[in-house]
């Protein structure tokens, strides 16, 4: 199928791109990637009057570590996450996670910028930022802002960015050495939609657990935290008794989702499933 009809523009700064955003209000869709909006519109499950091609605005491609936190602009290809040197010293979560994202040319030209925006429901990153507690810079006509992780995503594919803004910069904090963390997902096959993903960070002193953060891809209506599961963890220790009880407490506090993929009960079972294995391994792995 073709896309419906459509106004192109390739502004060469991200003032311009702004600049169109407002002044075609809600009729306009930025394009980072293309990976997702692209064949939306072709089977004409999205039919934007305007594009706006972020691809030609420089400075929106990089990864730096600063102080205690690594800042990667919001055009920065999935591709050059996975072999950057900074990510894997600084966030292994993520660069574990970027490996189930699609395939070789899903990630060539998926952006990170553009798979948080997007806030697909079985997105890996959303559920690294939730992991990670990072946190988002966008612009807009207000000027510029931080959104942390726990208040961007809304629901599915929608997040609380205004119709104006844009996604400039993701912020994730380093991962300490020692910290223990893990992905476990269930698809089809390697590389399809997660039909169930779990993200886990533990911060452990012995057998106590000073930090437990559980985040999901896939189960839900949007990338979310297991709060009431880290909270076992956080009070009852690293156990396998008390890494069961949390897995079975993240499958109760769930609303799962129902589709031709899964019913809500089996994405239920996933998800105990995956996140007592991904604490295990957390637990017994070392940076």
């Amino acid at each position: 199928m073709k896309p419906a009809s459509f106004d192109y523009h390739a502004p060469t700064s991200v003032d311009d791109a702004l600049a169109l955003l407002k002044s075609h209000a809600e009729d306009a869709r930025l394009l980072a990637g293309g990976q997702s909006l692209l064949p939306m519109m072709n089977f004409r499950l999205a039919t934007p009057a305007v594009i706006v091609d972020l691809n030609r605005i420089p400075g929106l491609a990089y990864i730096e570590r600063e102080g205690d936190v690594v800042r990667i602009g919001a055009m920065t290809r999935q591709r050059a996450i996975e072999f950057s040197p900074v990510v894997a010293a600084d966030l292994p979560l993520l660069r574990e996670a970027i490996k189930f994202v699609g395939h070789l040319p899903t990630r060539s030209r998926g952006t990170i910028g553009g798979s948080i925006a997007n806030a697909d429901a079985a997105a890996e990153i959303p559920m690294v930022l939730q992991a990670l507690e990072g946190e988002v810079r966008v612009r807009g006509p207000q000027g510029e802002r931080s959104i942390a992780a726990d208040e961007l995503f809304l629901d599915a594919m929608t997040t609380s960015l205004a119709p104006e803004e844009m996604l400039t910069e993701v912020r994730l904090p380093v991962l300490s050495r020692g910290v223990g963390f893990a992905v476990e997902e269930f698809a089809r096959r390697h590389g399809d939609f997660a039909i169930a993903a779990v993200a886990v960070v533990i911060v452990r002193d012995g057998n106590r657990c000073k930090r437990a953060r559980i985040a999901t891809a896939g189960i839900s209506s949007h990338a979310s935290r297991l709060r009431a599961a880290e909270q076992v963890l956080e009070e009852t220790g690293l156990s396998d008794g008390a890494i069961a009880d949390a897995a079975k407490v993240a499958s109760q506090h769930l609303e799962p989702l129902s589709d031709k993929n899964a019913s809500a009960d089996f994405r239920r079972h996933l998800a105990s499933v995956l996140t007592e294995r991904a604490l295990q391994r957390a637990v017994g792995k070392k940076q």
